[in-house]
């Protein structure tokens, strides 16, 4: 059996979906086995991939660069990433964007518990790419079919994933199924708007065809390895 580690699938999912999806675990006691997060229709992630419009950022910084970005989803919603020392060239992208701006970011999903028990959900991104607005509803129907697939195969008795978001959430699915619709139909409200960016391409797998993206880093990274090195997210 090789010891070489093997590359997580980047999900797509969208805003509403991932900040419920409060929820981490691993599937091995290995120190460095992967940490994922339990989508509620039913599958794990390790690394997700979204496309959106960056609306802010900000240098949250205390000691050092700690950049956060909020990116919204064709419904409105937000993701949050956070990007610092350990995240250069993605802390230099949310430092030289000028919002709004489309962007594609491939990343890891961290989660953060606050004083008043709360959990946040935000993004550390792996690579933040600027794309146009057709890469971006091209993402949006690629997603809300992912979304629609995995609410579909959810009564699956044989889907361990789906049984587990069982018991960890009480939020029903209709609530994924109406944002995967609410998302699709507006594509149809007409032109998404000017974009001013380069239109640099993503694949599928979220990669910068620009190899502007970092190197991707070991899967079994734990999820809290710069935790002491940079402030928590303020989401």
């Amino acid at each position: 059996m090789s010891g070489t580690p093997t590359r997580e699938v980047a999900r797509r999912v969208f805003a509403t979906e991932f900040n419920d999806a409060t929820h981490t675990f691993k599937e091995s006691d290995e120190e460095r086995a992967p940490v994922y997060v339990l989508l509620p229709t039913g599958a794990r992630a390790n690394r997700i991939f979204i496309v959106g419009t960056l609306t802010e950022t900000e240098d949250v910084g205390e000691d050092s660069e700690y950049w956060q970005g909020r990116v919204v989803d064709p419904n409105g919603d937000p993701f949050f990433v956070y990007a610092g020392q350990y995240q250069p060239e993605a802390a230099s992208m949310l430092r030289e964007l000028e919002p709004p701006a489309y962007v594609a970011i491939a990343g890891k999903p961290r989660t953060y518990e606050t004083d008043d028990g709360n959990v946040n959900v935000s993004v550390r991104p792996e690579s933040i790419t600027t794309v146009d607005a057709d890469t971006r509803d091209r993402w949006v129907v690629e997603t809300a079919e992912q979304t629609l697939d995995r609410i579909e195969a959810f009564d699956d008795d044989t889907n361990e994933y789906a049984r587990m978001a069982e018991e960890q959430y009480d939020l029903p699915a209709d609530r994924y199924r109406e944002a995967a619709i609410s998302a699709l139909e507006s594509l149809d409200d007409g032109p998404t708007g000017s974009d001013d960016t380069d239109g640099n391409e993503a694949t599928a797998d979220g990669e910068a065809t620009d190899g502007s993206g970092p190197a991707e880093d070991a899967d079994g990274e734990t999820a809290d390895s710069d935790a002491a090195a940079e402030p928590e997210p303020q989401a």
